[in-house]
């Protein structure tokens, strides 16, 4: 029975509660009276659940935040007409089934009172004890985020909750507990609800209990949400599998006599069960590998328990020696685990009458692992006990996630990098030194040198797969031996993120580029800066002297090089912020200041200075640049025609610029060549060209109509202007050629 009389601190707490503050939402307008003897009952089982494993003291601690509990939840009531209080409840038996510490049910019993009701965080701390005040901050700051319907609430609410994981998992463990028995009352929210939470359990919080290893979870979760998102489709899988269990019970129980006949006459002691799949994992793998119901439901499976892993081995043989194994289908999660900690053997049969027989075999602590994940393996049952190699796994990951958030600027991103390593299905390679390797399948040789170290990443230059020179951006296959070439001088490569594959890889890729392309605008920043003080009267002034830090703070920015930032990304006018910096009397004679010598363009600034993609200039062509907001400085020629109107329109946001004397490098530019048809002209067009130092990246024929004639486009790389003359000079000397022209879009 519950107890009916709390002591003498709870009653003290009754006086605390006194400012609570009630929530009415989702009331009943007339709620009917409470079912005491079903919350009894309820209590009683989730006390025998947590007196199997924890303290005396404990439990005592456990009963009081029970009363403390729901002494703040009085009155609150559920959507389903239950007492608020059977939900705390549930949450903790839920916890209690995965063996958490004490300070965990404490949280779950917890989890809701400062969100819901006027307790603080203070309270909870003072009460009992600032580590479960943390949970219970923790898991309520998720709640106060959830069901954002927007794209970027969704990602900060997904964000706050792996970094809350990541600082204490204990906090993810209890949300999903909250998250499996709110869906497990799902049916009494309206429908509208019950597929947003639907939704995001099953892109969220699904994939994060199979992360963590949480199968059971992990498969319920997936069955509920399909269930609220496609009820009528849940309904017909639902009544098929009954329907089919009539017909296959002959087909197992001939299948499961004979595995347990077969394994005790090779000495083996083993738990043999039928597995049947669940009915999201159904209806996944009928609509991805575009299969019937009934050629999901003809592949029979069973799982093998034994004691030790030599029984694995052992059982694994007799099963090869009962049916003949599908070539191919064997993986061993027992030598290389999956990234969640997950091991077992599995095996594919052809059984009687060639039906598929899918068979797993673990020992017993291995199919402990696999259901309940590092929850199995509990950190905070004692504090001396030995980190598992899940727990090692799982802390790994947990700190690749602050790793990312540290590299990404918002949550969009920080949510993409993300959801990439929740979905693992994993390739295994190894190190020269001959250490394994867990990578997404799709992985290539880029997110492996990232996945060694940063600074592998960050210089990688090429890459050596089983001991051949390969690119970068090969995907691994398992069993790859994996040796990446690095240089001092390699830096990543913008081209690298349409392949890689792994969050931590593309996290860093895209923060150097960021960080490349800030240091860039920075520079280009002052230069357009030193000319706008320069157009004022301001030329021999030292531009140092001329940025303070007053007028910095002035110009609404924190420091003098995101202030240049700024100037050279066009989040600023360069001619606005030099006329705040001038004095009155150089303001004044702004208008009598001779006009500025032009910027000077090389075409290596970086990032920051763009060649216009709709002129395409090369040296030689006369150039404008325009400042386009968070874009950088873009150089057109002065006859460009999209730049018209805009000139006109923004004459602020025009800067003057010329070629510098020595361009950086060469510079793309297309021509269109006219010739008659005949036998080897491409050849013939080509070495002209290769004759005048031209460097071809691309080309492209087509024959007119006639046949008569062919047009070629050559994607070519020329110094400047008098080299593209010379090399249009070339071509039209050749007899072939009828035309040539450049291509200015």
């Amino acid at each position: 029975m519950e107890r009916a009389q709390p002591r003498g601190n709870v009653l003290a707490t009754v006086v605390d509660l006194a400012r609570v503050r009630r929530r009415g939402a989702g009331r009943p307008a007339d709620p009917p009276p409470p079912d005491l003897s079903s919350r009894a009952a309820q209590f009683e089982s989730f006390t025998a659940a947590i007196s199997g494993y924890l303290a005396s003291a404990d439990i005592e601690r456990i009963g009081e935040a029970y009363r403390y509990s729901e002494i703040a939840h009085r009155g609150q009531m559920r959507a389903s007409g239950e007492e608020y209080i059977t939900h705390p409840l549930a949450v903790a038996a839920i916890c209690a089934s995965w063996k958490l510490d004490a300070q965990a049910i404490l949280a779950a019993l917890l989890h809701d009172v400062v969100e819901d009701t006027g307790i603080t965080k203070k309270d909870i701390a003072d009460k009992f004890g600032t580590p479960v005040a943390e949970l219970v901050d923790g898991v309520s700051k998720l709640d106060r985020l959830e069901f954002q319907s927007q794209e970027d609430a969704q990602a900060e609410n997904f964000r706050k909750m792996l970094l809350a994981m990541a600082r204490d998992v204990r906090v993810m463990l209890v949300k999903l507990a909250d998250r499996l028995h709110n869906m497990r009352t799902l049916s009494a929210l309206k429908s509208p609800k019950r597929r947003r939470i639907a939704r995001e359990t099953l892109e969220i919080h699904a994939p994060i209990a199979n992360r963590l290893g949480l199968n059971q979870v992990y498969r319920e979760l997936q069955d509920l949400s399909f269930a609220n998102l496609y009820p009528l489709r849940f309904a017909v899988i639902s009544r098929a599998i009954k329907a089919a269990r009539g017909n296959r019970r002959e087909g197992v129980g001939r299948i499961l006599e004979a595995i347990q006949k077969a394994l005790p006459e090779a000495g083996i002691q083993a738990q043999v069960f039928g597995r049947e799949k669940h009915i999201y994992g159904i209806y996944r793998k009928m609509t991805e590998k575009h299969l019937s119901f009934s050629q999901v439901l003809d592949i029979y499976g069973f799982r093998i328990v034994v004691g030790d892993v030599a029984g694995c081995y052992l059982a694994l043989g007799a099963m090869h020696g009962l049916y003949k194994p599908v070539p191919g289908k064997f993986k061993d999660y027992i030598a290389i685990p999956k990234v969640n900690g997950y091991q077992s053997l599995h095996t594919t049969l052809i059984g009687p009458y060639g039906t598929p027989i899918e068979v797993q075999v673990r020992t017993v602590e291995m199919h402990r692992v696999a259901e309940a994940g590092v929850a199995a393996h509990w950190l905070y049952k004692d504090e001396h006990a030995p980190i598992s190699e899940v727990q090692q796994k799982t802390h790994q990951w947990l700190q690749s996630l602050l790793d990312i958030q540290n590299r990404s600027q918002n949550p969009a991103e920080f949510l993409e990098h993300v959801k990439v390593d929740l979905f693992p299905d994993e390739v295994y390679v190894f190190t020269p030194k001959g250490r394994i390797m867990s990578l997404p399948r799709g992985a290539t040789a880029v997110d492996f040198a990232y996945n060694v170290h940063t600074d592998v990443g960050d210089t990688a230059i090429g890459v050596k797969i089983n001991g051949e020179p390969m690119p970068l951006r090969t995907e691994l296959k398992n069993g790859d031996s994996v040796e990446v070439l690095t240089h001092t001088g390699g830096q990543p490569n913008p081209a690298w993120l349409s392949f890689v594959r792994t969050g931590k890889a593309r996290a860093h890729i895209r923060h150097y580029m960021k960080t490349r392309k800030y240091e860039e605008s920075v520079g280009l920043g002052e230069r357009l800066l030193r000319q706008a003080l320069r157009a004022i009267g301001l030329g021999a002034t030292d531009l140092e002297s001329s940025i303070t830090e007053k007028s910095v703070r002035d110009a609404g920015a924190k420091s003098r090089r995101e202030l240049l930032a700024d100037i050279g990304l066009g989040k600023r006018l360069a001619a606005v912020v030099a006329r705040k910096f001038a004095s009155g009397d150089a303001a004044a004679g702004a208008a009598g200041a001779l006009r500025p010598a032009p910027m000077t363009i090389r075409g290596d600034e970086g990032t920051a200075v763009q060649l216009a993609p709709c002129c395409r200039p090369i040296p030689g062509d006369p150039i404008i640049g325009q400042i386009s907001k968070g874009q950088g400085l873009a150089i057109h020629t002065h006859d460009c025609p999209t730049i018209i109107k805009s000139r006109r329109k923004d004459p602020d946001n025009w800067v003057d610029v010329e070629w510098d004397a020595q361009p950086g490098r060469q510079f793309g530019v297309s021509i269109r060549v006219l010739v008659t048809n005949g036998r080897g002209i491409l050849a013939k067009v080509a070495g002209e060209l290769t004759a005048t130092d031209t460097n071809i990246t691309n080309v492209r024929t087509e024959d007119d109509e006639t046949g008569n004639y062919a047009n070629m486009e050559f994607a070519i790389e020329v110094g400047d202007r008098a080299h593209l003359a010379r090399v249009m000079r070339a071509l039209r000397r050749l007899q072939e050629v009828v035309r040539v022209a450049r291509v200015r879009a």
